[in-house]
């Protein structure tokens, strides 16, 4: 089911749910029922797939609503069927057990989604009529592009206008009322499959081709920081990403942390963290936005962290081309799957991205790869990830 925010898609997969749980005639005796639930992680599965208002637990009668488990990651109904939770962030949590139905939430957010997916199909061999539901808003990833080919599957689509009756006012006033007709909107309120932007600096048939799961050993790590102007609500995300570089010159993007509506000290204590778990060698920090502000409040939080500050002085997209050329030439690869900072690229063209936000997380790549790639060259240290 491809559907966009909103559209009654957590709904869905629940009611599905329940009606193999409690006893579709195509399915196996209640008894043996086996399913399992993956969301992105296993924070998204228990707060939405199962604890959310329109999760599992809810949608039950009370004399029907399985018994909750958080501990053991489990719902067991009073019939005799078992659902497990698992997190799309650890697919080897799937070998071993077995199914005869799954619930895959979310998937084109999914860090390892191939991997996930296909430990999951090995685990489907329970019952005469395995089968598995998938909820999500579209990406062009290509598993969901091999869904949409594959005659097996039986695709649905929801907008969010759809599911208007449920839906806050304000709301539908505020982002349908913006987005509506937009690139970003088709894909995020009418559930489309949105293809690359012409015109984009990115392309996802460049980043897939230099995807991989895990990085080598890197001879300098650097978190890099495009903070926001200021901490109201509306305000821009601060973009916090960590790149790294190996003895090859081949740059590696690990992490995307980009948060929204975090105060100073809290963004810097973000980035800070990053920089510690990486082991990075520097924060790189535009001061554009606050100017000294930005690098002091992260000498606040941590004042032996070697500080970066880096000024814009031409336009986002002259500062952005030559890192995407590195993309093209194939010196750039990521590390898993970073779905928000991808979309942001792959729609991110002379004019900025289609729906008029500033490029935050892009901003911080492009500030890591310049500082890795196309400056001169620091001292390196080899660390192992």
């Amino acid at each position: 089911m491809l559907g966009g925010r909103g559209a009654g898609k957590t709904r869905t997969g629940a009611e599905w749910v329940r009606g193999v749980a409690l006893g579709e005639p195509d399915f196996a005796e209640p008894a043996l029922r086996r399913i399992a639930l993956i969301g992105e992680t296993f924070s998204d599965a228990r707060n939405v797939m199962v604890e959310g208002p329109a999760g599992i637990l809810s949608i039950h009668a009370r004399h029907e609503r399985p018994t909750w488990s958080p501990s053991l990651r489990k719902l067991e109904w009073p019939n005799g069927a078992v659902a497990q939770v698992f997190s799309a962030e650890d697919p080897d949590s799937l070998r071993g057990p077995q199914f005869e139905a799954a619930w895959a939430d979310e998937l084109a957010k999914w860090r390892h989604v191939e991997e996930t997916w296909d430990m999951l199909q090995f685990g489907l061999r329970l019952g005469a009529h395995p089968r598995q539901m998938v909820t999500t808003t579209p990406r062009p990833i290509p598993l969901l592009k091999r869904f949409l080919e594959d005659p097996m599957v039986a695709v649905s689509r929801a907008r969010t206008s759809d599911n208007a009756a449920n839906l806050a006012p304000v709301f539908l006033d505020a982002v349908v009322g913006r987005y509506a007709g937009t690139r970003l909107g088709r894909q995020e309120l009418d559930g489309e499959m949105i293809e690359d932007r012409p015109d984009a600096l990115w392309t996802r048939d460049v980043i897939e081709r230099n995807r991989i799961e895990s990085a080598p050993p890197l001879m300098r790590i650097v978190v890099a920081v495009d903070p926001p102007a200021s901490s109201s609500k509306r305000a821009d995300a601060c973009g916090i990403v960590a790149a790294g570089v190996d003895d090859g010159g081949t740059a590696y993007v690990l992490e995307d942390v980009t948060a929204s509506g975090l105060k100073p000290p809290e963004w810097a204590a973000k980035a800070v963290a990053l920089y510690r778990r990486l082991q990075a060698d520097a924060l790189i920090v535009e001061t554009n936005q606050g100017g000294e502000m930005a690098t002091g409040v992260i000498r606040e939080v941590d004042p032996s962290v070697p500080v970066v500050s880096v000024r814009a002085t031409r336009g986002k997209y002259l500062r952005a081309e030559p890192v995407s050329v590195l993309y093209a030439q194939g010196r750039v690869r990521h590390v898993g799957a970073l779905p928000a900072l991808e979309d942001e690229l792959c729609d991110f063209g002379p004019g900025g991205l289609t729906s008029g936000r500033s490029p935050d997380r892009m901003d911080a790549l492009v500030w890591a790869l310049t500082d890795l790639m196309l400056r001169e060259k620091k001292e390196p240290r080899v660390r192992v990830l």
